[in-house]
């Protein structure tokens, strides 16, 4: 027996973990803006290599056997009739709604538009600019601009790649400096030129890139990586901006509801339980606050459950790939310094196949 309304805003990767675990138990409705679900962890080699392109899409068709599927764009959450509201002017009503919108990612790592066409179409332009280009630079010393930094040399072994980053170290946010040395001795090696303390800014004329100390780059193309924006300006718009922290990011508690909202839960990048905005967290929060929902649409009965805490993981496995043949992975260690684990280990558990595989089971395909 299903009991309850639960109406999930966002299909990423929190949101479709969370409606998975809730299909069996509660009438689920997942809202999403997108047809399909973008499996971002591919992005960035979908916007280097061509025969990429069409791999970070799958259909959300096989996701929920119980529950429904609603492409559009919640506008506003009515508190008071317990409805979402859509920009049709649909209204759905919920015991319990989630808020999983996400964060917005710089390109290549964004779904451009509303269709796959639209994405595939920018895939492939950035994909003409870099086999073109003399000279690319990609500003951001972090995962994401490490790994694009890896792929764009991979693919175009003749051309100029510079990777600027503003910290001392690469890799600086895992508190790791040995995956940092890592990570910088594999791009030096691979030609790749890399200045740290060098905070980039466009420069007055077009390609051009200035630094903190004024030097200035020239570059064909550029890539920026230097973090995301919550989707919650929706939010703030429909006046709950006092859910709201400076950053934007959705204020919870540790059940991952809204404060003061206990029907309103918040999962993923877009909430600020944890400053690691990175898909295990967010997997790990869809975990937490489906038991913690379903506790609440069942809340009578001798064996009732208790509701869990969040606990943000101070360190987490990391897998860095360089291609898909090399990379790095920091998997913490109880008690001590993080190990740095190299290519075998990040080509097997990443770098190969960026998780499609198991992301293509997760959506009910197959994997390949």
């Amino acid at each position: 027996m299903r009991d309850g309304d639960v109406v999930v805003i966002g299909g990423g990767y929190a949101g479709v973990r969370l409606a998975k675990r809730l299909d069996a138990t509660a009438r689920v409705t997942l809202v999403d803006r997108k047809e399909v679900f973008f499996h971002r962890i591919a992005s960035l080699r979908a916007g280097v290599r061509p025969e990429w392109s069409m791999t970070p899409f799958i259909p959300y068709d096989r996701l929920l056997h119980e529950g429904r599927m609603v492409v559009g764009k919640a506008t506003r959450i009515d508190t008071v009739e317990r409805q979402v509201v859509l920009a049709t002017g649909e209204r759905l009503p919920y015991d319990v709604v989630v808020i999983a919108t996400g964060a917005d990612y710089p390109e290549p790592a964004r779904f451009t538009g509303t269709t796959t066409e639209q994405t595939v179409k920018s895939f492939a332009g950035h994909q003409r600019k870099i086999a073109a280009a003399e000279h690319v630079l990609v500003v951001g010393g972090g995962p994401s601009g490490v790994e694009l930094s890896a792929e764009i040399r991979l693919a175009r072994p003749d051309a100029r790649v510079t990777l600027a980053h503003s910290g001392q170290a690469l890799l600086h946010s895992t508190g790791s400096e040995r995956a940092g040395r890592k990570a910088l001795s594999w791009l030096e090696s691979h030609d790749v030129e890399v200045r740290l303390d060098s905070f980039m800014s466009p420069g007055n004329d077009f390609g051009t890139y200035r630094d903190a100390y004024g030097n200035i780059i020239d570059a064909d193309v550029s890539f920026w990586a230097t973090g995301t924006t919550p989707n919650t300006l929706w939010l703030r718009l429909a006046g709950h901006g006092d859910w709201l922290n400076a950053a934007g990011h959705i204020k919870v508690d540790r059940k991952l509801r809204v404060a003061g909202r206990p029907d309103v839960f918040a999962v993923g990048d877009v909430n600020d339980a944890t400053e690691l905005k990175i898909t295990p967290a967010a997997l790990a929060q869809a975990d937490l606050a489906a038991h913690n929902i379903r506790t609440q649409l069942h809340h009578s009965g001798r064996h009732r459950k208790e509701p869990r805490l969040y606990r943000p993981a101070q360190r987490t496995p990391l897998i860095v790939p360089f291609g898909q043949a090399d990379g790095l992975t920091l998997l913490p260690v109880p008690g001590g310094e993080s190990a740095v684990l190299g290519g075998r280990t990040s080509v097997l558990a990443k770098a190969k196949t960026l998780m499609t595989p198991y992301m293509r089971r997760q959506l009910g395909y197959t994997a390949t």
